[in-house]
């Protein structure tokens, strides 16, 4: 209690620390580094991200992109070339004045490498970065090639997908945030009883946002999904806190004539109920952290503080600022538009075999799509941008022009006998869906010399300690051919050479396959196990955990399986957060109603009363935080041309929807039919009428 009226005394001291912290939090947020590659998360450990750190310490190069050349005559090409290279953190750019004099017939080159850089309509050049593919130079560098390079060329490569993903993004990011406010002032305004309070919410919400945001910057950097979706999922998460302070603070003024001790009450009741609350949220984004695709790690981070910062200002700021404004919020009141529940609720107590029925017919049909919807994932980040975008258009060209689909690259070891490097190139050139292997081979055939080349054609492709070897695929990127391709490649690699490395965006794609495919798993596991714990100890059951987990789960293999039926494909991220967090975020509607049933079923009620009255009391708080959820979710998946940002919030706002229809229709049904099992298994609720 001396906590609480701390804060109704301190209210205006509460008030000015959290403005003046607003500061640093906005300077925090700007010079917060985001990484839009989405490859940095993989495990260091891993021989793919081992080789991309020994490609730039060996060979100074980090990111790699093809620029296709349409209609443009080779003397222009060779000057665009040298004016390439000029280019800041351009450390190399390869064409046939590499090798060559352009006084020299093209048509003289091998045949092969002629027809690996030219066709009869355009010419290839490779361009090689000082800097890694994200990194703020090399995006730079993007934009300026494209400058220099005009309408005649295309860029590709992962470096210009993140440069388009991330001018998108800070094109889209302020519009979306503002619609996830909007409608979710607007779904507030209708369901709440106040015009003014939602104005209120958003104020307090926005600033703990801005806090968890602007903390950010200790970590040095954070995703872009985590920064596109940390405002609204925490606006979303975090509304609850807020309704739940209000409503506590209207029922004690009814108690107090002092405004400041119903307050300070208000507080007290709302701190306990929302601890509880904020518990399985938090949990739900802690699993995230025990996935080995560092992503996870990133977002549950963010989000967990987050949710805990929601908390806090839910019982500093926000009562603050209702003392603050009390007489207009008062003034400003109206009706609730939702009705009386008890008339739905009679119905639905009355109807409940029905309804367990319907649960136990839904169970396989959504199991299903949810099992599959998880192998019908893509992981090509190209999907996630429009088709039009500059990147897209770029792959196409190149996959259309040279019928090259995705790059690889080898670091094999710089010793290698010629004959053995050789053999091997030959070897790799007939696995299912290579064009062609480019080497120091390659140009000079196994008998002659490399000494034989100018310095300037050998450092290209080989340093002290490594020999650098390009492939060029027709299989796409994550697709299951370039998998059985790259598992090939690196046999013949590691039969010739054990220390050698395969690398690029195909190979490190397939390894973040493999590491997904095993974090789904284990994030599932741990955020039921970690749920199921804490429900235990709050509702204090050996039984209500099953019961409550079993409802929410479904509503969640509901959701997720919907994309498979609907003949939809998610980013691989999007089912592995969504399980999480729609678990963590809407078990609290199962808690809320349980909660209200132990307690009237303690008191002497027999199960069909407390059952009714259970689901008709929580059914408006539960209608409001869905809604809540849905709001702030469903227009950013509407406007968001980035599939994985819509994706993802189209789940959560059709995974609140679903949870909270579930929770209304089979937990009452449930807690019918488990009666005796439950007042068995729980503390407190053997007592009888």
């Amino acid at each position: 209690m001396r906590f609480t009226r701390a804060v109704v005394k301190y209210r205006v001291v509460i008030l000015i620390i959290t403005l003046l912290l607003m500061i640093p939090s906005v300077l925090g947020i700007a010079n917060t580094r985001i990484n839009y590659d989405m490859l940095d998360y993989l495990p260091e450990d891993m021989d793919t991200v081992i080789g991309q750190n020994e490609l730039m310490r060996d060979f100074g190069k980090g990111a790699f992109s093809f620029i296709v050349v349409e209609g443009m005559p080779a003397r222009e090409v060779d000057t665009l070339k040298t004016r390439l290279e000029r280019v800041d953190h351009v450390e190399s750019v390869i064409w046939y004045t590499s090798f060559a004099d352009l006084s020299l017939p093209m048509e003289m080159l091998p045949q092969k490498l002629y027809d690996a850089f030219n066709t009869p309509n355009a010419t290839l050049m490779a361009v090689f970065f000082d800097s890694t593919t994200s990194a703020d130079e090399t995006m730079d560098a993007i934009r300026e090639i494209r400058a220099i390079a005009g309408k005649q060329c295309f860029v590709s490569g992962m470096s210009a997908l993140v440069t388009d993903l991330k001018d998108l993004c800070e094109r889209e990011e302020p519009i979306y945030v503002g619609i996830a406010v909007a409608l979710a002032c607007a779904a507030m305004m209708i369901f709440l009883d106040s015009w003014l309070v939602p104005f209120v919410f958003l104020a307090n919400i926005g600033m703990a946002i801005v806090v968890n945001l602007g903390t950010n910057y200790f970590f040095g950097e954070i995703s872009y999904i985590t920064k596109a979706l940390a405002a609204v999922l925490q606006l979303a998460v975090t509304m609850d806190y807020s309704i739940f302070l209000w409503n506590e603070y209207n029922e004690q003024r009814a108690k107090h004539d002092d405004r400041l001790e119903a307050m300070a009450c208000a507080i007290r009741e709302t701190l306990t109920s929302v601890i509880g609350s904020s518990m399985t949220t938090v949990a739900g984004f802690i699993a995230l952290c025990f996935m080995s695709f560092l992503l996870g790690r990133d977002l549950g981070v963010v989000m967990a503080k987050g949710v805990l910062l929601g908390v806090v200002s839910c019982v500093t700021v926000l009562p603050a600022l209702i003392l603050l404004l009390d007489k207009p919020l008062q003034k400003t009141k109206h009706r609730s538009l939702i009705p009386d529940m008890g008339r739905f609720a009679r119905w639905i107590i009355k109807a409940f075999p029905v309804f367990l029925v319907i649960f136990a017919l839904i169970i396989w049909p959504a199991w299903n799509g949810y099992s599959r919807t998880q192998n019908e994932v893509y992981y090509d980040m190209a999907n996630c941008l429009p088709q039009d975008i500059d990147f897209v258009i770029a792959s196409h060209k190149l996959r259309d022009e040279f019928d090259i689909a995705s790059t690889h690259m080898a670091l094999i070891n710089a010793s290698l006998p010629q004959k053995d490097v050789a053999a091997m190139i030959d070897e790799m050139e007939k696995v299912d869906g290579i064009k062609y292997v480019l080497g120091l081979e390659t140009i000079l055939g196994d008998s002659v010399p490399k000494e034989l080349l100018p310095e300037s054609v050998t450092k290209l492709l080989e340093s002290d300690r490594w020999e650098l070897l390009l492939m060029n695929s027709e299989y796409h990127v994550a697709s299951d051919a370039v998998g059985e391709q790259i598992n090939t490649l690196n046999k013949i690699l590691k039969k010739y050479d054990p220390d050698s490395m395969l690398i690029g965006e195909a190979p490190c794609t397939k390894d973040m396959v493999d590491v997904t495919d095993h974090d789904f798993q284990v994030v599932s596991l741990i955020s039921i196990i970690a749920i199921f714990v804490i429900i235990m100890l709050v509702e204090k059951s050996l039984s209500l955990p099953f019961i409550l987990v079993a409802v929410i789960e479904l509503a969640i293999f509901i959701n997720l399986g919907i994309p498979h039926y609907a003949g939809q494909s998610l980013p691989f991220i999007a089912p592995i957060v969504i399980s999480t967090i729609q678990l963590g975020a809407t078990v609290d509607y199962a808690i809320l109603m349980t909660t209200r049933y132990k307690e009237e079923r303690a008191a002497g009620e027999d199960k069909k009363t407390a059952v009714t009255v259970a689901l008709a009391t929580s059914t408006p708080s539960i209608i409001v935080s869905g809604m809540g959820l849905f709001a702030a979710t469903f227009g950013v998946a509407m406007y968001s041309e980035i599939d994985i940002v819509r994706s993802m919030c189209m789940l959560l706002s059709r995974g609140a929807l679903i949870s909270m229809v579930c929770v209304l229709l089979f937990l009452p049904a449930l807690l019918m039919l488990c009666d005796w099992v439950i007042r068995h298994t729980t503390l407190g609720m053997k007592t009888k009428r």
